[in-house]
């Protein structure tokens, strides 16, 4: 966390509030927004999870206070009016208190919402895992992970091998197909090794240069 003499003259309302959003620090999703005061930003600094504002009962809440779903800060980013604060979490359970796991669950069109690109990683390995735990029949997951770890193996190198191919032949469409098809089975592959996709991408972040 910042130290707090490095902090900018941000901007507060007349009110002594910024609107705070809070954002998904593996997956980018964005999963509430909040207002916070100075004492609320204060606290978030000193305790390192998420305090707020609440404007109705015109009182600091520490957010997974009652419910345990807490929210651990990984960055605090400011926007360039220094008006809008940006809170990237870990989040532990659920975001939103009808017990969705995002606050922004809900389409204006009506219509089912579906994941947006930069999420498509994290609900594959989301629906891998869940594949893992229930082992519905009929599943090519379930079937997967009932032949076990020499299998899921096999399945990876055959993607390997073909995705190779398709790149040595410069197909940009089949290299596209094929590295999906990789991703999959590598998802298969970490779940059964119990590693999981923030595991890979912290090490990842690791390797920043």
């Amino acid at each position: 966390m910042p130290d707090q003499t490095s902090i900018p003259d941000l901007t507060f309302d007349d009110r002594g509030l910024l609107p705070a959003i809070v954002q998904d620090w593996y997956t980018g999703e964005v999963l509430m927004q909040a207002f916070m005061n100075r004492e609320a930003l204060d606290n978030t600094l000193n305790t390192g999870r998420t305090w707020f504002w609440s404007r109705s009962r015109r009182q600091l809440w520490n957010k997974g206070e009652t419910s345990g779903h807490f929210q651990f800060v990984r960055s605090i980013r400011y926007d360039c009016d220094l008006d809008c604060l940006l809170l990237l979490v870990e989040q532990r359970g659920p975001a939103c208190h009808t017990g969705e796991h995002t606050c922004f669950h809900r389409s204006l069109d009506g219509e089912q919402l579906r994941p947006a690109a930069f999420e498509a990683l994290s609900r594959l390995f989301e629906l891998v895992k869940q594949r893992q735990r229930l082992m519905p029949p009929g599943s090519y997951t379930t079937s997967l992970f009932e032949e076990g770890t020499d299998t899921i193996l096999k399945k990876v190198g055959e993607e390997s091998s073909e995705l190779i191919v398709a790149a040595k032949g410069g197909d940009r469409e089949e290299v596209t197909f094929e590295a999906a098809d990789l991703f999959y089975h590598v998802s298969v592959l970490l779940a059964q090794a119990d590693v999981s996709l923030d595991d890979v991408l912290e090490e990842l972040l690791k390797r920043w240069k």
